[in-house]
């Protein structure tokens, strides 16, 4: 059992931290997400095989993928969807760094982040961002890289254009949806690279995919992809 010093008890103490889900404090050993919680979350296990695994799946033959995993599986009422939720609608944008630590953590289990070189938030459109006020993928690579200390590389890669929402459109209409949505505008900072797509909520992999396309432009570059969440078809 690792030792608690008396610092970090009387930081709890003064300053009680929250679970995010069930809003119950957190103990002191417990780092992002409560015991109960913690245990409850409807993990993927992609790390176990991230070759392989029904998410990396949905871009066999449209873009070559190295390693490809999501934490939790995004279901009606799980804690996953709660917490994206609270990142993406209810400016909470600490949540997204506590999903980016959860999200390393389960990855670094299997070796995922070994010979990656970049992390790539997936780009948010500029009118998107400024009603947020964040990027909620570039939150989530920062809690990534205070877990692996990649850097994050957020300007290689814009979005150019604000479409519609993507949450009931077929994997067709949603290649549509993003056809011409990104632009490669610094080639030089990711040639050659291992290059960490990240992403919150994977469903088709439509909009992954128009990112990677942008990014392979630069040249011998190898793309992994890692989310919060996989919705499973």
């Amino acid at each position: 059992m690792p030792k608690i010093s008396i610092i970090s008890r009387l930081a709890d103490f003064i300053s009680p931290r929250q679970c995010p889900i069930c809003g119950g404090r957190l103990c002191v050993m417990e780092e992002d997400l409560c015991a109960v919680c913690n245990y409850h979350l409807p993990r993927t296990g992609h790390y176990e095989n991230p070759t392989d695994n029904e998410m990396a799946r949905l871009f066999y033959g449209k873009i070559p993928i190295e390693r490809c995993a999501a934490l939790a599986f995004y279901e009606s009422r799980s804690q996953a969807n709660n917490l994206i939720y609270k990142l993406k609608y209810y400016g909470s944008p600490d949540v997204g760094e506590t999903l980016g630590r959860l999200l390393a953590e389960e990855l670094e289990r299997c070796g995922f982040f070994e010979n990656v070189d970049v992390i790539v938030p997936l780009p948010l459109a500029r009118v998107r961002e400024r009603q947020r006020g964040y990027n909620q993928s570039e939150k989530i690579a920062r809690g990534i890289r205070s877990m692996t200390r990649l850097p994050i590389e957020c300007k290689a890669v814009r979005r150019l254009s604000f479409s519609e929402s993507q949450t009931h459109l077929e994997f067709r209409e949603r290649m549509e949806n993003v056809e011409g949505a990104f632009e490669l505008v610094d080639a030089r900072s990711l040639t050659g690279k291992h290059v960490l797509i990240v992403d919150d909520v994977v469903t088709t992999g439509a909009t992954v995919t128009a990112c990677a396309r942008q990014i392979l432009r630069a040249g011998d570059v190898k793309i992994s992809v890692a989310s919060v969440a996989f919705t499973r078809n």
